[in-house]
């Protein structure tokens, strides 16, 4: 248990350091200055994924990157760059597929292997093993016609049995296109196992493993991933116009788009409206009141030049512009006379329980779909309420009316919920994690599934 001095030292140490890191250099025992110091090398074959993890990298305050990969998705790059200026990124385009290259990594202090063929990942093993260094594994697989994730930290007496299991079944390079939404989830994995290893801390000690929905090729997928000329990333996903009570499977297979709303515009928002854009839902509503703020960018991805702007404008704007989506933004509170009845779904990305409490009564109410998520430092949910199943609302399940201490719960007057004003510590794992599980979550409901809600622990054996 941390002690208020040590808190106090934490928060001071942060007013030394850049702003945009404050919330993470609160959280006691974070090394900031090593994450500054150390270089990781980084190989993958999925510019989607690979960019992903450069760009929460920036907003991790990591500053030294070796990049091998084919390509970097532009977009998340800029994003990169907009987040950390001072980013040491050297970008080998190409993949890592020759003992020659080991060179490239020379420097480096551990090493993350987010690629799809086996060539690269022996290679990594064996220039881990010889050169003593940790070695981060977090990639996407097929088993079974679903898709999944997986994770594996290797350093030197790890079992080599273990290492069996995380070698894919493609022997040679190609670029790979695989799922945007889990993209989100082997990412944030393989940075919170890269902050780990780099301040000391027990890495996870088993192989873990999350299987998710359908593979792609299949409905809701961008395609074949290993279709070199596959777009980036896809075409719309379909779905009726909203009637309550109607088969989810239709969504799936509709001609029409489903209007869906994401409350809460921040971290959790950015990722849970980054996974549902990149797979082609195109009818967005971010609700939002308040203002981008330099201390939200540690882990707000797409909120790099957008300091003192409106959240769910900014968010919206975005997705219009990497995307093609039709994005609106309601820059207000939800509250009870707020109308949610035009949207299919509700993803409750906000960061406080009356607030929840209204959503889960809201859409018990209308018979919608909602999709709830919440964070800590290290651990996290992502619940899923069902009204065909008539099972308990997210509130329920987690307790939430006793933790508010009234059943009649009222969002409460307030200045903005401003990460200056009532700042506690906050990382982006958590958040790109949860993110990624929640668009997952509600694709496996649309897909006709009764998917289990997820509960994520940095701290556990399973992860998740």
């Amino acid at each position: 248990m941390s002690t208020s001095s040590d808190q106090t030292g934490a928060a001071a140490a942060g007013e030394a350091q850049d702003p945009r890191l404050d919330r993470q250099v609160r959280i006691p025992g974070w090394d900031q200055e090593g994450l500054a110091r150390a270089r990781v090398g980084v190989a993958g074959d999925d510019p989607w994924l690979t960019g992903l993890f450069v760009a929460a990298a920036a907003a991790l305050g990591l500053n030294r990157l070796t990049v091998v990969a084919p390509e970097l998705e532009p977009r998340l790059l800029t994003a990169a760059r907009g987040l950390h200026p001072e980013l040491e990124l050297a970008f080998f385009p190409g993949h890592f597929s020759h003992f020659l290259l080991e060179d490239l990594f020379a420097g480096c202090d551990l090493l993350v292997d987010l690629g799809h063929h086996a060539l690269a990942t022996k290679l990594l093993l064996n220039l881990a093993r010889s050169q003593d260094l940790p070695l981060v594994r977090s990639y996407g697989y097929e088993e079974e016609g679903a898709a999944g994730v997986r994770l594996f930290t290797y350093r030197r007496g790890r079992e080599w049995g273990d290492l069996l299991q995380v070698l894919p079944p493609r022997q040679l390079p190609a670029v790979h296109r695989g799922d945007p939404a889990l993209a989100l989830v082997i990412a944030g994995l393989a940075l919170e196992e890269t902050k780990k290893l780099l301040l000391g801390e027990p890495v996870t000690p088993e192989v873990a493993s999350y299987l998710g929905a359908g593979a792609p090729g299949a409905p809701g997928f961008p395609g074949d991933p290993g279709d070199q000329g596959a777009p980036l990333y896809p075409g719309p996903l379909s779905s009726p116009a909203r009637e309550h009570g109607g088969p989810p499977q239709e969504i799936l297979t509709s001609g029409q788009i489903a209007p869906l709303a994401v409350v809460g515009a921040g971290a959790l928002g950015n990722f849970v409206g980054l996974g549902l854009a990149a797979l082609g839902f195109s009818r967005l509503t971010f609700f939002d009141p308040d203002p981008v703020e330099i201390t939200n960018l540690n882990r707000q991805i797409l909120f790099w030049d957008a300091v003192g702007k409106p959240k769910a404008q900014t968010l919206a704007e975005r997705l219009r512009e990497w995307f093609g989506v039709t994005a609106a933004a309601e820059p207000a509170l939800v509250t009870r006379n707020t109308d949610l009845s035009a949207f299919l779904g509700v993803f409750d990305c906000t960061d406080n329980f009356e607030s929840r409490i209204i959503l889960s009564e809201a859409c018990r109410r209308g018979r919608q779909v909602l999709i709830s998520g919440g964070t800590g430092v290290s651990a996290g949910q992502a619940v899923l309420y069902d009204p065909a199943r008539d099972g308990p609302t997210p509130a329920e399940l987690l307790g939430l009316y006793d933790i508010v201490g009234r059943r009649e719960a009222q969002v409460p007057e307030r200045q903005r919920a401003s990460c200056l004003y009532a700042p506690e510590p906050a990382v982006i794992m958590t958040n790109q994690i949860i993110g990624g599980l929640m668009v997952d979550l509600f694709r496996r409901w649309a897909a006709g599934e009764a998917p289990p809600n997820l509960f994520y622990d940095a701290l556990g054996e399973r992860l998740i």
